[in-house]
């Protein structure tokens, strides 16, 4: 089930996010792999704003959705599932729980950020109903995370940022 994070799920959120920076080993993108998860204050500063979500399978967090509001939209900060419990709808839930919050909060859709070439992201967002958006589409604030995510080196293989 779907529900707020809280203070004693962030170790675990953290757990989640080291597992399922495995996977992109496998592309050759090891420095996505060994990125630190968010902090512990960073986690409750998402949880604490009420814009932190986990699927719980009954035995605690296997899944998480981090959103910020940017520029009139939810912005899907992070989306992670744990990889022994990839490919069973889990980060599809949390997204369309995220769009859902986006409605009640009256905003006018989702936005992320992603890598275009791995299956599991840009992909997968488009047949969640994402669609890229071109340089010229980008806000002030999407344009702010660009920014932040190519100061911190992640644009070292292609990214895009899509809306729904």
């Amino acid at each position: 089930m779907i529900r707020p994070a809280t203070s004693a799920d962030l170790p675990r959120l953290q757990d989640i996010e080291r597992a399922a920076g495995e996977p992109f080993r496998a592309l050759g993108m090891a420095a996505i792999a060994d990125d630190d998860p968010p902090s512990i204050a960073d986690l409750a500063a998402y949880r604490n704003a009420g814009r932190a979500w986990v699927f719980d399978d009954g035995d605690g967090p296997v899944a998480y959705l981090l959103a910020d509001v940017v520029d009139g939209h939810g912005h899907v900060e992070q989306v992670s599932v744990h990889p022994d419990r990839a490919r069973q709808g889990l980060g599809r839930r949390l997204i369309e729980h995220a769009a859902e919050w986006a409605t009640r909060e009256g905003l006018a859709g989702l936005t992320l950020t992603t890598y275009a070439e791995v299956p599991w992201n840009a992909p997968y967002y488009a047949r969640l109903g994402f669609a890229t958006l071109g340089e010229e589409e980008l806000t002030d604030g999407l344009r702010t995370i660009r920014a932040h995510e190519i100061a911190r080196g992640l644009d070292a293989w292609p990214r895009v940022t899509m809306r729904r």
